[in-house]
This record gives structure tokens, C-alpha cells and sequence, in this order.
């Protein structure tokens, strides 16, 4: 095994000038993050020197077997943590051969909304709260749980510390510190309510990059997961009961929100996104009726209000917001599942292009 590691761990830059990239696209789940790696001449330092690739759609549900082609566009490059040295992780999204982004292509749509001058000219800034749960491999339980079992109630697990309370510790610190290396803007970590679900943060960023450095953020927490041999789950209630949902809370801001004045175009943008609040919720995660039930931090599914520090809000304006007049905003309502692409793109188009009748 010492010999296993030390092959996985050659620094390759001490023999040649070529480079590994993985290139990491979404499957046809919208859920399923895969990946597959080549051999490049040398460094690459933008997505436009990179090469374009395929894969068999036919075998992620992206395309049928007598025409499995899909193209792959490299769309964002971060340094891999895994392979180190000059080899890097590309952000794909996927077209057909004649150049149409396939259905389960949320980013495309995306990058139209962030591109268009109106939302450009007011730099959107994303902070998103990704919620998760470590699940023992063989029977898809909590990590920590007893098996076919049950914790003591929530209450001391939160942020908490001590081989009783905090479960997969090594797990998270080492996607932490990964991130960090690969270049995502990951800004922090806590344990949360339920034993064995954590949150990392992604952000503040701008735009369409949201999106991609939170996708490759769970493509990298995916892979240390299984050199672990634990499950993640990104499910939006793993269990049923008396339990905290797994959510992504996404926060947000715009340039007129964080000037002066800004508390009443924050307003403004949460009465707007009130009045879409079923094409939102639709678009927030599979399975979030499970968690939106106005119990365990969430306000109701059907119910739309916001409030001051209130978690049991659809939307969340912090203190220091209404105290300084101006700030950021958070959308509670995204479950642990949720596109970023398509969440951060639609939460723009709703509060800065859409005009109501």
C-alpha cells in the first residue's frame, strides 16, 4: 500500500511537461456529477485552451444509443487537489454535436441571464449554504447513528465538538482544505442541527461562477467521500421525523442592494420574488415539499412571508442589513439539491430583468 501511495502521489513535473485535466460535467439526473481524464501537452491557464471532448451520453441518460454523442465545452479550470502540481479540474457544461446545449445543460441558460447588460452592470454576489449528510456506506445511515437506530433528540450537535456530538470531522476538513487548494471560494464550515449533516459555504461570488465552484466543490466533497468509504447524500430530509432537512440557503446581493439606500431595493426584490414564488419553488430541488414544513427552520411550502432574523422565514434579511440600510438578502427556500446555475440565474432574472404586469 506505501508503494500504491507513493505512485498516486509522483509529482509528474519532475519528468515531463504534460498535465492531466479532468474534466467534470453533470449527468442526466442533474444530480450526478461525472468525470473522466486526459493527458494535455503542458499548463493551461484558461478554458479557451483547452481542448473540446465527448462522452456517451447513451450511458447517463443524456442521449439516446444510435446517436450517444455529447460534447463537452471546458468552462472553468481549478487546480486539482487530488493529482496536484500543474494538473487541473475543468468545469464542463454539454452540447450536441451541432452545437445545442442538451436539456439537462442548465448553465447555458444561465450564462445568457448573468451576460445580459442590466444584470451585469449590477455584479451579483452569491454566498450559497450547501447542506449535507455523511451516510454510512453498507446501510445508508447517519454517520454517528447507532444502526437501525436513532441519536439522542437535536440540540447538542450543532457547531458542536466531542467523538459523541460531531461525526465525519476528517471528512470535512479535508474537502475544506481541498477547496481551498483547488481555488473555490469556500469561506467556511459548521456541523449542523441533525447529527452527521455539515454545511460548507460557497462565496461571495460573482455571477455564473457561483454555479461552477459550487458544482466543483461537490464534485471534490464526492471524491473524498469515497477514498473515505462514506456516502453523501444531498437528499432534502434523509430522515423522516423529528429531523432537520438538508437545504442551500442562497444568499444575495446586488450592487444598488449594497449601496446606500439599498435596504428599499432589497424590498423591492423580495416583493418580486413573492409574487413568483411557485416557479421559484419549482425550481428549487427535487423532493423539498419534505422539508418546506414550516416546522425545523423552513416556513411552510405554500406560504411565502419574509421577516428580520426570522429562520423560519421563505426569505431572511440579516440584522445588520435593516440596521445599516443596506446588505444582502437570504433565500431559505433552495433545497440541499438544488441546480446553482439554475437558483442564482433565476433569483437575477426575477429581481433585476423581470418586470411585473
Amino acid at each position: 500500500m506505501s508503494l500504491l501511495n507513493d505512485l498516486i502521489n509522483l509529482n509528474l513535473s519532475d519528468s515531463t511537461e504534460k498535465i492531466i485535466a479532468e474534466y467534470i460535467w453533470i449527468g442526466g439526473s442533474g444530480m450526478d456529477i461525472r468525470s473522466k481524464a486526459r493527458t494535455l501537452p503542458g499548463p493551461v491557464t484558461d478554458p479557451s485552451q483547452l481542448p473540446k471532448w465527448n462522452y456517451d451520453g447513451s450511458s447517463t441518460g443524456q442521449a439516446p444509443g444510435e446517436d450517444s454523442e455529447v460534447i463537452l465545452y471546458p468552462q472553468a479550470i481549478f487546480k486539482d487537489p487530488f493529482r496536484r502540481g500543474n494538473n487541473i479540474l475543468v468545469m464542463c457544461d454539454c452540447y450536441t454535436p451541432a452545437g445545442e446545449p442538451i436539456p439537462t445543460n442548465k448553465r447555458c441558460a444561465a450564462a445568457k441571464i448573468f451576460s445580459h447588460p442590466d444584470v451585469a452592470a449590477e455584479v451579483p454576489w452569491y454566498g450559497i449554504e450547501q447542506e449535507y449528510t455523511l451516510l454510512q456506506k453498507d446501510v445508508k445511515w447517519p454517520l454517528g447513528w447507532p444502526v437501525g437506530g436513532y441519536p439522542g433528540p437535536q440540540g447538542p450537535y450543532y457547531c458542536a465538538a466531542g467523538a459523541d456530538k460531531a461525526f465525519g470531522r476528517d471528512i470535512v476538513d479535508a474537502h475544506y482544505k481541498a477547496c481551498l487548494y483547488a481555488g473555490v471560494n469556500i469561506s467556511g464550515i459548521n456541523g449542523e442541527v441533525m447529527p452527521g449533516q455539515w454545511e460548507f459555504q460557497v462565496g461571495p461570488s460573482v455571477g455564473i461562477s457561483a454555479g461552477d465552484e459550487l458544482w466543483v466543490a461537490r464534485y471534490i466533497l464526492e471524491r473524498i467521500t469515497e477514498i473515505a468509504g462514506v456516502v453523501l447524500s444531498f437528499d432534502p430530509k434523509p430522515i423522516q421525523g423529528d429531523w432537520n432537512g438538508a437545504g442551500a440557503h442562497t444568499n444575495y446581493s446586488t450592487k444598488s442592494m449594497r449601496e446606500d439606500g439599498g435596504y428599499e431595493i432589497i424590498k423591492k426584490a423580495i416583493e418580486k420574488l413573492g409574487l413568483r414564488h411557485k416557479e421559484h419553488i419549482a425550481a428549487y430541488g427535487e423532493g423539498n415539499e419534505r422539508r418546506l414544513t414550516g416546522r425545523h427552520e423552513t416556513a411552510d411550502i405554500n406560504t411565502f412571508k419574509w421577516g428580520v432574523a426570522n429562520r423560519g422565514a421563505s426569505i431572511r434579511v440579516g440584522r445588520d442589513t435593516e440596521k445599516n440600510g443596506k446588505g444582502y438578502f437570504e433565500d431559505r427556500r433552495p433545497a440541499s439539491n438544488m441546480d446553482p446555475y439554475v437558483v442564482t440565474s433565476m433569483v437575477a432574472e426575477t429581481t433585476i430583468l423581470w418586470k411585473p404586469t
